[in-house]
């Protein structure tokens, strides 16, 4: 390999910024959270160790998920409870937001709809920011622990990677069989996980979570929600994942009702106003 003599100059070619998301419509946070002030508990799912819980958040509620007893990540699945075809795309949230989600960003729905699925309003763990190895938390970086690349690399059988735990909770969530729901599980919020790209090969990482019991990530439902979330079998990802031996925990999910009138002037998002056409 030959490098070139203008190398250096190729590579100080500045970056431009893919999506400019100053246009992005603004989440009325302020709205959200006044709103929240006067909420009511109204459901709680715990997802076990090595295991996953479904819920459901009518549009207009908020859910949490929070640390209960030791430093765990989640890998959170959002389908629009009214057609499952709508769910979370993690590429676009990544392309509009960063590779790591906090307050104010959003979590954005599949083609044709594109639209906010659920609005982050809360983040204990904002604090964080960009450590420096690259790192930070909540990422839509990584696609879930699954038994194929588990299988791939390391041989074997493994019924407890993400993937799997999805499927098994979207088939209780619904009624399908296991083959029916894994095509509808995807790409993932990884839920306190503490995540980065090396600067020398590129490749991803993880690192311990910072989490600690009583942290939690709060979210606005801005359509009809079923979701999924699974507590990864590695733990607090401090060294591996898809392992029977890291410690694990549960984590707890929680939904809460506004009173009424508390959103007053307020309407879930409509599908993308794109129409269709594709020049035909």
């Amino acid at each position: 390999m030959t490098t070139p003599p203008d190398a250096a100059a190729r590579r100080a070619v500045p970056p431009v910024i893919c999506y400019p998301n100053e246009t992005l419509p603004k989440p009325p946070l302020d709205l959200y959270r006044a709103a929240r002030a006067g909420a009511q508990k109204v459901d709680e799912v715990i997802a076990p160790p090595r295991d996953a819980a479904h819920f459901r958040v009518p549009a207009g509620h908020f859910f949490r998920i929070s640390s209960i007893e030791g430093p765990q990540v989640g890998d959170l699945n959002l389908w629009n409870a009214d057609d499952l075809s709508e769910r979370f795309y993690s590429g676009k949230s990544r392309a509009l937001h960063g590779t790591h989600l906090t307050t104010g960003m959003r979590m954005w729905s599949s083609f044709p709809s594109l639209r906010p699925m659920a609005t982050i309003t809360e983040d204990t763990l904002g604090w964080y920011g960009i450590d420096a190895f690259g790192g930070s938390v909540h990422d839509v970086i990584g696609t879930r622990c699954d038994p194929y690349t588990h299988n791939l690399l390391a041989g074997g059988q493994y019924h407890h990677c993400c993937h799997s735990n999805l499927t098994r909770a979207l088939a209780d969530a619904t009624g399908m069989t296991l083959a029916q729901a894994e095509p509808h599980v995807h790409d993932v919020l990884n839920v306190f996980m503490c995540t980065g790209f090396t600067r020398d090969s590129g490749q991803y990482f993880m690192k311990a979570s910072p989490v600690r019991p009583g942290d939690y990530l709060e979210f606005f439902s801005e359509i009809n929600l079923l979701g999924a979330l699974s507590a990864c079998p590695g733990g607090d990802c401090a060294s591996q994942h898809s392992s029977d031996l890291a410690a694990c925990h549960p984590l707890l999910i929680e939904v809460f009702a506004p009173a009424e009138g508390a959103l007053d002037g307020w309407q879930s998002p409509p599908p993308n106003g794109y129409d269709r056409r594709h020049g035909g």
